[in-house]
């Protein structure tokens, strides 16, 4: 499809309900006593995947509307193999979470994923699981998975790298362990399994770097409220920031803390970026946000804050090539095993732009210059959504446009996204 340039942003928009907490909210309603009802339900092709999984162990799901899903759960040992592998789709928060459900259950589990997933590193999330106490294989390191509960005996585990998906899927089946599973993190990462986990009656215990959670016999989740998706409001916050005479209003975004990194760039790189209406949903912050058209400076991104913006880093970097000055940013080598290589799939899409981007070992490097660039051209996501979506936002803010190959993989995340592109932008 061909992304024609815009004018400006304007309007209000709602972006749909938050992917990571969706798929956890399902994941431990599956396990629960009774019904839980998950409202804001964020519905992508990765979140369908997550429903057909638990549906597959054995978990009741209805949809009575487009973001509404009621779960009666199984309760906590009760999942049942299927006939046939579980297929996690695109999804490597669902494999990798569901791992760590699995290692506390009675049976053999398999977890397979499509060739994209198929690529991404497993062995990551198995090592601690056999730690605890569970029998997992991978297949070189990767899917297909699988995974057969034991005797789980709680332990203190350092991530080498910061992942959020790690530390919960040791958590979850920590709450099978006898004793304390503690997890300690080189790097604050998104904390959604620790808020859930305590909202279903879970004792976690944060102290400094260490998240902890003891065995348990049952957990309860009653209600859960799903806020918008953070990472589907940010193509919307910087091409309103790059676009000039933009005035954006986005309503009932997550501002999870964990979550909101892209927040701090922009604020040292002078965009004008507003957040009023604070306040909580459950146990999550939310806010409506204001975005305005700035004129940008280049900044640093530490490796210490790629945790908290990781799937916004390629937004980061077409930022940076708009903005005064050269920006680095450091730790992109978790870039590296996403659903594509993130580091080279932005230098793809960026290059053909105008826009000076170079990569070394662990780092991105742009040197921006404040005006529109060129465009024209192709841009190919290769199947990665986060890709897709950076695509989309050159292709406005270019000056010529930029004919997008592979369009279709926003769904993964954000169906729907391109309409709503289109109906805040001006031409």
């Amino acid at each position: 499809m061909k992304v024609e340039p815009a004018r400006a942003l304007v309007g209000h928009a709602v972006v749909p309900g938050d992917k990571s907490i969706s798929h956890r909210a399902v994941l431990l309603a599956a396990v629960g006593e009774g019904e839980t009802e998950i409202a804001g339900f964020g519905r992508s092709g990765d979140t369908e995947s997550t429903l057909r999984a638990v549906r597959a162990l054995g978990a009741e799901v209805e949809e009575p509307d487009v973001d509404v899903v009621r779960v009666r759960g199984r309760g906590l040992r009760g999942l049942v193999p299927p006939s046939e592998p579980i297929d996690a789709g695109n999804a490597g928060t669902l494999m990798r979470l569901l791992a760590g459900l699995l290692a506390g259950q009675g049976g053999r589990f398999e977890l397979a994923g499509d060739q994209s997933l198929s690529r991404r590193p497993m062995e990551r999330v198995a090592a601690p699981l056999r730690e605890l106490g569970a029998r997992v294989e991978t297949t070189d390191g990767h899917a297909p998975i699988v995974v057969e509960g034991g005797k789980l005996r709680g332990i203190t585990y350092e991530l080498p790298v910061a992942s959020a998906q790690v530390k919960s899927a040791v958590l979850l089946a920590g709450l099978y362990a006898k004793g304390r599973t503690t997890v300690v993190e080189p790097a604050p990462t998104r904390d959604h399994t620790e808020l859930l986990l305590q909202h279903a009656g879970v004792d976690v215990e944060r102290k400094g770097p260490a998240v902890s959670v003891t065995g348990v016999e049952r957990i309860e989740l009653d209600r859960v409220d799903v806020p918008g998706d953070f990472s589907s409001a940010a193509p919307l916050i910087v091409a309103a920031t790059l676009l000039p005479g933009s005035e954006l209003y986005l309503h009932g975004v997550g501002i999870n803390p964990t979550r909101t990194g892209l927040l701090d760039v922009l604020e040292r790189m002078r965009a004008r970026v507003t957040l009023f209406n604070k306040r909580k949903l459950g146990a999550e912050p939310v806010a409506d946000i204001e975005v305005r058209s700035a004129s940008l400076v280049a900044t640093y991104v530490a490796p210490t804050e790629v945790p908290r913006m990781v799937d916004e880093l390629p937004l980061v970097a077409l930022l940076a090539g708009l903005a005064r000055g050269e920006t680095v940013i450091g730790g992109v080598q978790e870039l590296r095993v996403k659903e594509t290589d993130r580091v080279e799939t932005v230098k793809d899409v960026l290059k053909p732009l105008g826009i000076r981007v170079s990569a070394g070992e662990d780092e991105l490097r742009v040197v921006g210059v404040p005006t529109r660039p060129k465009g024209g051209g192709s841009a190919d996501s290769q199947g990665d959504h986060r890709i897709a979506m950076l695509g989309a936002v050159a292709g406005l803010v270019s000056r010529e446009g930029v004919r997008l190959e592979g369009a279709e993989a926003a769904a993964v995340s954000f169906p729907g996204f391109f309409e709503l592109l289109d109906s805040v932008s001006k031409r």
